[in-house]
């Protein structure tokens, strides 16, 4: 990964949290630096930024000390995306990365070229969530 995809992948991530970027932003920054998605491992604690020809990286997360529940409860995911979608005064990024753990998502892949977000469980179970239009 060269250093101006890395400093990109990096300032992306930085804006989610703290708040600088709006998740459309953030999208249509990754896509003109040439990304095509990414993941978000909640286990690992990492996020893993991906090109079409096989390059990523992987970025460490700011440290959470909630844990990712064991039941996937795929109607509070879906609740907590459309909080996210309103972007409401009450809402942050790292608020919702806390609701969403408890709620059991262990992760989620953003699929630019499928213009969906696919979040999952410890058990594999998933909610996909189409990009809105």
């Amino acid at each position: 990964m060269d250093a101006e995809r890395t400093a990109i992948a990096k300032a992306c991530l930085d804006a989610a949290h703290d708040g600088s970027l709006s998740f459309p932003q953030i999208i249509g920054r990754l896509q003109a630096g040439g990304f095509e998605g990414y993941s978000v491992d909640y286990r690992r604690n990492s996020q893993t930024y991906y090109l079409p020809d096989g390059d990523n990286i992987a970025l460490a997360l700011p440290q959470s000390p909630a844990p990712v529940a064991a039941a996937f409860d795929g109607a509070a995911v879906e609740a907590l995306v459309q909080w996210a979608q309103a972007n409401g005064p009450d809402y942050s990024y790292v608020a919702f990365c806390e609701r969403v753990k408890a709620a059991g998502c262990a992760g989620y892949l953003v699929s630019f070229l499928g213009r969906r977000v696919v979040y999952y469980g410890r058990t594999a179970e998933t909610h996909v969530e189409l990009f809105p239009r």
